[in-house]
């Protein structure tokens, strides 16, 4: 790839950002400009960048911005990994922020690059083309408001200043994408840590942690599944007591011991058909009976939800205990033949595909619902934590009640939104406003 296409790749892609892009909310402009971006590198690693399109896809059917933030990140994270690659954590931790960083190096080489060359034939007419435009457009947007309405239309404000940053932003890091694809740095390194722990090292703590993991799951094996009984026959406990008290506890010990068996795998001998049965046999019944205690958590934590309703704090970390035992078993997997090169990659993939599971069940959607189905059966119902939430939520509260509706949706506005903005959530809210007449709120 040469300076010269380099630069008009990365200015392709940043007039593409500054047309496409809605920064100021969730839209579909987000996952058009991935796609463009990526269209125009071509030499990508596919699987990383259609998780990167996905994440940033989530803006076009789910308007709550919290989330969208999270998938944004994440697809960022994943862009970069289809650039820059990764197999090792060590790589996967440097891919993951490599375009942004590399961009730094990417500008001075990019000027020598087409200083030697000489820039490319159409840099002149192009130049001279977007300083007419400049100069010429808001003249002639401020003569005429239906040219002014045609042209917001189809670009971006441009008084905001907007389309400015977004160009850079976009561009300049297309181009560091570029340079990654050019000089393909080694982002794993080639240092392997040495294995020095015998067996007599680590079989007795690790032993030990096994020993008291199943004398927890032995001495509460009646209650870690009882659930609503157990709450009601013993004494002094409260559902906050057993859910919320246990579940962080718990919460803990499953990230704890993930680092006491990657510290173990990584270090323990394996000179022995003796020592690798050992390392399978003690590290795979700590992680069945972590996965147990991974299933304990859930559990409290939705009994906790059904008696106190749901809400974005607690369906999200019960995503992310979802997600920890999901990578228990890709340990357990990796346990089996005692090869683990594969499970950096894929404990980060599972992770950005749990992120677009997450946004699949529509969360801020979901909360609404159940907590509309325990107002049902229970008669209580936070209304005003549930008119907090996006506007996702607007069709299951739209089911309420009018008393209840008028409270949960009194000040909820839902503009309109151009093409770069549409969002299928925001668009199932207005058509449930459309068909509300909301009456004095009643509470």
């Amino acid at each position: 790839m040469t300076p010269n296409r380099v630069l008009l790749t990365g200015t392709a892609a940043g007039i593409g950002a500054a047309v496409l892009l809605p920064l100021d909310e969730p839209g579909l402009g987000w996952s058009l400009t991935a796609a463009l971006v990526f269209a125009l590198l071509r030499k990508v690693r596919p699987a990383w960048a259609v998780l990167s399109v996905a994440l940033f896809a989530v803006g076009a059917f789910v308007a709550a911005e919290w989330l969208f933030v999270l998938c944004a990140i994440a697809g960022c994270a994943a862009g970069s990994l289809a650039i820059a690659g990764g197999r090792t954590a060590r790589g996967m931790v440097f891919g993951a922020g490599a375009v942004p960083i590399a961009t730094v190096r990417a500008v001075p080489w990019l000027a020598k690059g087409v200083k030697e060359r000489g820039a490319p034939p159409m840099t002149r007419p192009i130049l001279a083309t977007a300083a007419l435009l400049l100069v010429f457009v808001p003249l002639l947007a401020g003569a005429d408001a239906a040219f002014a309405n045609l042209l917001g239309s189809v670009v971006p404000d441009e008084s905001s200043g907007q389309p400015i940053v977004l160009f850079l932003a976009v561009g300049l890091g297309t181009i560091g994408a570029c340079y990654l694809l050019v000089s393909q740095p080694n982002l794993d390194g080639t240092a392997v840590l040495p294995r020095t722990v015998a067996r007599r090292d680590w079989v007795l703590p690790v032993g030990a942690l096994v020993l008291l993991f199943a004398t927890f799951v032995g001495v509460q094996i009646s209650t870690l599944f009882a659930g609503d009984e157990h709450v009601i026959t013993t004494a002094d406990l409260t559902y906050a007591d057993y859910a919320r008290t246990g579940f962080w506890q718990l919460l803990a010990v499953t990230v704890l011991t993930l680092g006491v068996i990657a510290v173990v795998a990584r270090l323990a001998h394996l000179d022995s058909p003796t020592d690798r049965r050992w390392l399978r046999g003690l590290l795979g019944a700590l992680s069945v009976l972590t996965l147990v205690i991974v299933a304990s958590a859930l559990t409290r934590m939705w009994l906790y939800q059904q008696a106190y309703g749901f809400t974005v704090l607690r369906v999200l970390v019960s995503a992310c205990e979802l997600w920890l035992g999901l990578v228990y078993l890709l340990v357990l997997a990796a346990g089996v033949r005692l090869q683990a090169g594969w499970l950096a990659r894929a404990v980060v993939g599972t992770g950005f595909a749990a992120l677009v599971g997450l946004a699949a069940i529509n969360p801020d959607r979901f909360i609404a619902e159940r907590n509309i189905d325990r107002w049902q059966e229970t008669g209580k119902i936070d209304v005003w934590y549930l008119s907090t939430l996006s506007d996702d939520a607007v069709p299951a509260l739209a089911s309420l009640p009018s008393d209840l509706r008028a409270c949960a949706l009194k000040f909820r506005r839902v503009g309109s939104d151009d093409w770069r903005e549409w969002n299928l959530g925001r668009q199932h809210a207005r058509t449930s406003l459309a068909d509300l007449e909301l009456g004095p709120c009643g509470r």
